[in-house]
């Protein structure tokens, strides 16, 4: 103490100012570095608080007496869907507890052993080098087993994990190689189980009850509760690989947007109401093929706007409201060609209108000239559309203009017109830059699939039921539109996500994975 009030006596009052002004910069910096750590714990707390009292609220769903205005189908959907649930959000809450120093042995519960009847295939596990460090011969003194539960089409196997046990004499010393980690490391499904498990509800839309009886016809009962943890574990694990596509989507300056209604179950009111599943996808001509699902509680635009964030770019929709608010926000309304040739339709079909008919022939050969445009590049494409299209619709656009003024509001003729000329700027602007597609057909072929399976799904039993199916269907829908089987994807990412860097976790996206090699 008396050296430090001599060394400070030493300096003169401009040092000693600097040094003030250092500790006090210091002082600063560690209270900002406590209010964030603070902010952080206060985030955590919350997130596990949220995710706790989420994860009492299903037990009691799923333990609790049940209303009996469902039947016994709709029952087990909602059952399974619980199971899911459950599953994820115990996932969750465990990755954001902090990892254990020295983490106890615990002891694990004592699984019935795999039916003794299954056909085997053993894959063995030993050290390329029997040589000890020391140099000395290593000796097999045993070894340890580990069965997984495998899956082809109707038919069960077993892969027997043998991990040889080789030991050093000199040494004292234990080696064995280890196992890779699993998606469900202490499970007994391979990843050709799950992906078969993921694939059949999520893109042939077969629930877990029917999952169960195909199941038991190969030889092997396994239960649907033991199925939906299953389905929710994965859903946990595949959702950075949909964050991951999702930035990738939002990296394009040109977006297709639709959304079609899904009904969800109301948590303890036995009633479902309208939710939504929203999809986006890259421009039909921009360089990846992919689209996202989003499902949300409503057709609101808030969750449009939510999705796209400060996304700035150019926009094909409908003529849908909740888009307005985005479009209002500085994103490029690009409307939909087929729409408008739709209401002209309509018209037609009905009562063989010949207003509607002229309108069908005009937008007819806009078409053709799409169709032979659509391999070109951006500048060939604006080229043949500013020479070819601008002058059709610019015609179109002056004989729908003269025709309005003949027809009272009330007419269907109207109605059809109407729609044309009030978004006129949004659907042509096609004709003014060559990236942008004439209309919003190529969202609405990856929309159709999901329409096509509602007839399975009766409702999605909860919000996160909802955006767990959303999720995956987007990684299964991309894999077709990159021409992949979705099994084979699924069965190779959940194989390698485990061992998978996260900073390279685009490289399993499915426009660029590549299969392992076998």
């Amino acid at each position: 103490m008396v050296v430090q009030q001599q060394s400070l006596n030493d300096l003169s009052a401009e040092q000693l100012r600097e040094m003030v002004a250092s500790l006090m910069g210091h002082v600063s910096d560690k209270d900002a570095q406590i209010a964030r750590h603070q902010t952080e714990l206060k985030h955590s707390q919350a997130l596990n608080a949220k995710l706790t009292h989420e994860n009492a609220l299903l037990k009691r769903m799923k333990f609790a007496a049940q209303s009996e205005r469902f039947n016994a189908e709709q029952r087990s959907l909602l059952e399974d869907e619980i199971e899911a649930d459950l599953a994820a959000v115990a996932i969750e809450i465990e990755q954001l507890q902090p990892p254990a120093a020295a983490p106890e042995a615990k002891q694990q519960p004592k699984r019935q052993p795999l039916p003794a009847n299954l056909p085997r295939r053993e894959i063995r596990h030993e050290p390329e080098l029997t040589t000890c460090a020391c140099g000395c011969a290593m000796k097999r003194i045993g070894e340890d087993v580990a069965e997984k539960l495998d899956y082809v089409p109707g038919v069960f196997t077993v892969e027997r994990h043998i991990r040889g046990k080789w030991a050093c004499a000199k040494c004292e010393t234990i080696t064995q190689v280890p196992v890779e980690a699993h998606v469900i490391d202490k499970g007994i499904p391979t990843a050709g189980l799950l992906a078969q498990v993921l694939v059949a509800k999520y893109a042939d839309h077969l629930p877990l009850y029917r999952q169960e009886a195909i199941f038991a016809r190969a030889g092997l009962g396994l239960p649907r509760s033991t199925l939906a943890q299953w389905v929710g574990t994965c859903g946990v694990r595949l959702q950075p690989l949909v964050d991951a596509l999702k930035a990738e989507i939002l990296s394009r300056s040109v977006l297709h947007a639709d959304e079609t209604p899904v009904q969800m179950l109301k948590p303890g009111k036995g009633t479902t109401h309208r939710a939504y599943l929203w999809a986006y996808a890259p421009g039909a001509f921009e360089d990846i093929k992919a689209v996202v699902y989003d499902f949300c509680e409503s057709r609101a635009g808030e969750h449009a706007r939510h999705f796209l964030g400060d996304w700035k770019g150019a926009l094909v929709c409908d003529d849908f409201a909740g888009y307005k608010a985005t479009i209002a926000n500085g994103v490029t309304e690009v409307g939909c060609l087929a729409h408008a040739r739709r209401k002209f339709f309509d018209l037609h079909a009905a009562n063989k209108s010949q207003l509607a008919g002229f309108a069908l022939e005009q937008f007819a050969k806009v078409y053709d000239i799409e169709r032979e445009v659509k391999e070109l590049n951006a500048d060939q494409r604006k080229a043949i559309r500013q020479q070819h299209t601008k002058p059709i619709l610019d015609a179109l656009h002056q004989w729908m203009t003269l025709q309005r003024q003949k027809l009272p509001d009330s007419s269907a003729t109207a109605r059809a017109l109407d729609y044309s000329l009030r978004r006129w700027t949004a659907l042509t602007r096609f004709v003014d830059d060559g990236q942008l597609p004439v209309d919003n057909n190529w969202i609405e072929n990856q929309i159709r699939p999901i329409a096509i399976g509602r007839n399975n799904w009766l409702f999605a039993g909860s919000l996160r039921a909802g955006q767990r199916a959303a999720a995956v269907m987007s990684l299964v829908q991309s894999a077709r539109m990159n021409g992949h089987d979705p099994y084979a994807y699924l069965q190779d990412v959940l194989t390698r996500l485990p061992t998978h860097k996260a900073s390279r976790i685009d490289e399993l996206l499915p426009h660029r994975w590549q299969p392992t090699d076998i």
